[in-house]
């Protein structure tokens, strides 16, 4: 590992990542590394950050989804993810606390940003999720949720909302949490998928 200031963590953000997140010293300094090789500025683009995604779903499509986790994890908006932006999306998306975790769903699914969930962002969200499960997986999933029009419906019903009412953060969070198959219905599971891949890539 070089000793170069450009090329070591800072303790500050070094400690605040380790105590925000569940990675240790010596992975946080990997990382950095290879964050640096890849991304000599020390920002990851939009564009960089969906051919990650991109590599690691070879037989579908996650640019949208990619998009939008993109925008959830752009805290300063500005179009650009910085190394500790980047780690806290990798906790988040590959386990973070619950409320954590719910917290960052309901920024994804708030696509507008006016800080509640419409009928419509709900089915935009899902539907970039349906681009990432293969054809072939889309059709062993259950008669009411094998389309996003159908998995939106039964978000929704599950909320108990009319067809123009909004949600809330708090009525999403606790919703998600009394009912496990939501939680289920509201994300894309396959962040160990991820991981692994990422840890291949730091190896």
């Amino acid at each position: 590992m070089g000793n170069t200031k450009s090329s070591a963590l800072s303790k500050e953000l070094l400690e605040d990542l380790k105590s925000n997140t569940k990675y240790s010293e010596t992975e946080l300094c990997t990382w950095y590394q290879s964050f640096l090789k890849e991304c000599p500025s020390g920002k990851i683009s939009k564009e960089q950050f969906e051919g990650i995604y991109a590599s690691f779903f070879p037989n579908a499509d996650p640019t949208e989804y990619a998009r939008h986790v993109f925008r959830s994890f752009d805290t300063n908006a500005d179009g650009t993810l910085d190394f500790k932006e980047y780690i806290v999306a990798l906790h988040l998306t590959s386990g973070g606390k619950t409320l954590q975790k719910l917290e960052w769903a309901f920024a994804l699914y708030d696509v507008d940003g006016n800080g509640t969930i419409s009928k419509n962002e709900i089915l935009e969200i899902v539907r970039s999720i349906f681009n990432m499960i293969p054809v072939e997986d889309q059709r062993k999933l259950p008669e009411d949720e094998n389309t996003p029009e159908k998995r939106a419906e039964k978000i929704w019903k599950f909320f108990g909302k009319k067809e123009n009412d909004k949600i809330s953060e708090g009525e999403f969070i606790q919703g998600v949490m009394d009912n496990k198959d939501i939680l289920r219905l509201i994300q894309y599971d396959e962040p160990q998928k991820i991981k692994d891949k990422l840890k291949e890539k730091k190896q």
